[in-house]
């Protein structure tokens, strides 16, 4: 068929272009504007149209359009003035992933790394909202297999037809999705566990445990993962850890979360494959871009992009830089924020004052919106007035340091020191220009 994807730049809905650009469909999309995502996608002849207008609907059978995109989109309109069939990501999900054996995980945190660990063992195809280093793409098609990154924050992950379900943990969030009903919240996650006919969970998760769940494959991490370590190998991370009665395995990445994530993809790819072969395999995990991803490495200095948006994710990765010998010696830990939407912003508030302790500067972005999200007043110099942090417009990146920006001059600069950015919005971006 003929598929066009309104909002074709964004790392989920790019994934599933992907897939089905290498299940027989034609494909074509559309975005505000031109990025790295959308240049790779036309690189792989996928037409993409910018920016977004109804004479880009030319005659497809079916229009997916993201979660960002509204009512009053030019494309959306004239493709239901057509009568083409239109469905939002996640209504387009039973279609997509109907003839796949999906080992689907969610969580508020971990998801993308544990997805991409588990297709790494499995070698397996996978739909990923991250960039996975192994295979270099957030997409691959290899086999029926398929480890699905499954999205709880619109319930679509109920649409995700899980042969496994894995859970990472169930820390509320998108809160405002589930219009703040925490019964609506943890019951979401209760149906998707139960449809999968295995279950792996990280029964240590305190939320997990609230949902009561029965006849699950339970993982019990502060009961079956001990003897953990941390290793540098030619400057690259690992953590080491014995798993139940499997014995020792090794991971990319540093800290105790990572363990967790390594094992439930362990327990759930024992499914597919004997445990010495899971072993081998769990060696071509390479990472995840935005993932502790060391930009810049100089003498001094030292450029750090961490996808991390949520105070417990910001937690996770302070406490993880203490784990890097060589990082210990740097004179300085400062952290660049962009704070992620206002309803996570502010729900998530208290979180947030806490989570930057481990910093000793701190600089604070404008907040990362989606189109069409309610603004809410937020005093971020009161609130964060214990860190007396800087307040910018934007950062520069050259070699060796980052300018800080605000009002179109440079407030600062940082050529020492460990520079941590962290955010899922341009943050990204910013980080990596004229690198």
């Amino acid at each position: 068929m003929k598929i066009h994807f309104i909002g074709i730049g964004g790392i989920g809905l790019s994934a599933l272009a992907r897939f089905l650009v290498h299940s027989g469909h034609e494909i074509s999309g559309s975005d505000m504007k031109s990025s790295p995502i959308t240049r790779e996608l036309e690189k792989e002849g996928i037409n993409v149209f910018y920016p977004q207008n109804a004479s880009n609907i030319k005659d497809p059978d079916i229009v997916i359009y993201s979660a960002a995109v509204s009512d009053e989109n030019p494309e959306l309109i004239e493709s239901r003035i057509k009568q083409i069939k239109t469905l939002s990501r996640k209504e387009a999900l039973p279609f997509i992933l109907a003839d796949t054996k999906n080992y689907c995980v969610a969580g508020a945190h971990g998801k993308s790394t544990t997805t991409a660990i588990l297709s790494s063992i499995l070698n397996s195809s996978a739909l990923i909202g991250a960039i996975s280093k192994d295979f270099g793409s957030n997409f691959r098609y290899i086999s029926d297999i398929l480890a699905f990154e499954a999205d709880e924050s619109d319930a679509s992950f109920l649409l995700s037809n899980p042969y496994c379900s894995i859970v990472t943990n169930a820390e509320p969030e998108h809160m405002e999705y589930y219009n703040y009903d925490y019964d609506k919240f943890y019951d979401s996650y209760r149906k998707f566990i139960n449809l999968g006919s295995i279950k792996v969970l990280n029964a240590e998760d305190e939320y997990i445990k609230k949902l009561h769940i029965q006849n699950a494959t339970n993982l019990y991490p502060s009961l079956d993962i001990k003897n953990i370590s941390y290793i540098l190998n030619n400057d690259e991370p690992f953590t080491s850890f014995e798993l139940k009665e499997y014995g020792f395995f090794e991971v990319w990445g540093f800290g105790y979360h990572i363990a967790i994530d390594a094992s439930l993809a362990i327990m759930a790819a024992l499914n597919e494959l004997d445990v010495e072969k899971i072993r081998k395999n769990l060696k071509n995990y390479k990472g995840i871009k935005k993932r502790f991803d060391v930009l810049q490495k100089c003498e001094k200095f030292v450029l750090v992009d961490d996808y991390a948006h949520h105070p417990t994710e910001i937690e996770a990765t302070m406490k993880s830089v203490e784990l890097y010998d060589n990082l210990k010696n740097l004179n300085k830990r400062v952290v660049i924020w962009q704070p992620h939407k206002y309803s996570r912003t502010y729900d998530n508030l208290e979180g947030f004052k806490k989570c930057f302790k481990r910093c000793d500067e701190l600089i604070i972005l404008p907040i990362w919106t989606i189109p069409g999200e309610q603004k809410i007043d937020i005093d971020f110099a009161k609130e964060f007035a214990m860190y007396n942090p800087i307040f910018a417009d934007e950062i520069i990146t050259k070699n060796c340091k980052v300018e800080i920006i605000k009002n179109n001059e440079i407030i600062k600069t940082y050529d020492e020191g460990l520079i941590i950015g962290v955010g899922a919005g341009d943050i990204t971006y910013q980080l990596r220009i004229n690198n």
